[in-house]
């Protein structure tokens, strides 16, 4: 029987369509179509990028040369531009603002790789810091409102180049969806007196139904409304309601997890195309300490059709208690390429 399910945060309704239940293994692998031109984010290619912003690289090597381990460039076609004025205009029931923000691109490795998941840990952790380095230098721009961090992996989930990369959005507005999320939290602040992702987080530790890893500092598991086949969500177990309270102990954990987590689905679904979203709390207001700061990663293996564009829910034909069973149970056995950095990022 199909069942509708409400999402706890927002107000969403996903259908989990049990008539056309879809089983882990009947999800095929993905071929991805291997690209011969010269990649722009390799190591010995940074003239093929704009001046890089920042980089963690071995002392004594230049700018824009090799000898970085991460490396964070603009992007070569931004959809915003860090210069100007917002400028706000009314034009009847239109309104405009000049296209002012911040895109960049965060270039995970110097190796030619898909993903993350064939990174050592360490090199994770990294990417994980070069991210809150970013948000703590961008947030001091007030024109700023929200910080978006996402990672599109495999062509099917929009990623145009190859090599493992993450981007940054930075915009003067703070995002609907977000908005929403927040509105929803505190609701249930006021009603419940408690965090709804904190009480999410100890009903799925009970039930273990959802529950993917288990882990010291962060809980991976399939959300009870997921809107895609094995979607998963990894989320601190202290509240914390911005990404840069993240601490040290808390890196290295979640760097663990989500290696792990990626490496899961990829051996439930080889080259499973996928976005991973960092939600956080908005910049330059009122802090919302009611937020709970928390990753996305969602898979790309259905298509969203006529329904769900014209109405906005969502069809799951594969239960998340079913999708976390494989996940959970996967093992890890392919390689990885475990090489020492070139350098050390020291925690700030």
């Amino acid at each position: 029987m199909p069942e509708w399910r409400k999402d706890p945060i927002v107000d969403r309704w996903v259908i989990i369509a049990t008539e056309r239940a879809k089983r882990p293994f009947d999800y095929k692998e993905i071929i991805e179509e291997k690209k011969a031109q010269q990649c722009p984010l390799c190591e010995g290619s940074e003239s093929m990028t704009p001046p890089e912003i920042v980089a963690f690289r071995e002392t004594g090597t230049e700018r824009d040369k090799p000898g970085w381990w991460v490396r964070v460039v603009p992007n070569k076609f931004p959809a915003l531009r860090i210069e100007g004025e917002t400028g706000f205009c009314q034009s009847g029931i239109f309104q405009t603002m000049n296209g002012v923000g911040a895109h960049e691109v965060i270039v995970e490795t110097t190796d030619h790789e898909p993903g993350l998941d064939t990174q050592t840990e360490k090199q994770i952790e990294e990417v994980l810091w070069v991210w809150r380095d970013r948000f703590m230098d961008l947030r001091k721009d007030n024109r700023l409102k929200y910080i978006q961090i996402f990672k599109n992996t495999g062509s099917d989930a929009g990623a145009s180049l190859e090599h493992t990369h993450s981007q940054l959005i930075a915009t003067p507005l703070v995002p609907a969806a977000v908005r929403e999320e927040i509105e929803r939290v505190n609701e249930y602040a006021q009603t419940k007196g408690t965090c709804v992702f904190c009480d999410m987080i100890r009903q799925e530790k009970d039930s273990q139904d959802r529950v993917v890893i288990d882990s010291d500092h962060f809980l991976s598991f399939s959300p009870y409304a997921s809107r895609f086949p094995f979607e998963t969500w990894i989320i601190p177990k202290e509240h914390q309601h911005d990404f840069t309270q993240i601490r040290e102990n808390q890196v290295k954990d979640l760097a663990r997890v989500l290696r792990s987590s990626l490496r899961k689905m990829n051996m439930v679904v080889k080259n499973m195309p996928h976005n991973l979203l960092l939600h956080t709390a908005p910049v330059n207001q009122a802090e919302e300490r009611g937020y709970h700061w928390h990753l996305e990663i969602l898979p790309r293996l259905t298509i969203m059709a006529g329904f769900e564009l014209s109405t906005g829910y969502f069809i799951n034909p594969t239960p998340p208690e079913m999708a976390a069973h494989a996940l959970r149970e996967a093992q890890e056995t392919y390689p990885y390429h475990d090489r020492p950095l070139k350098g050390v990022h020291l925690y700030v």
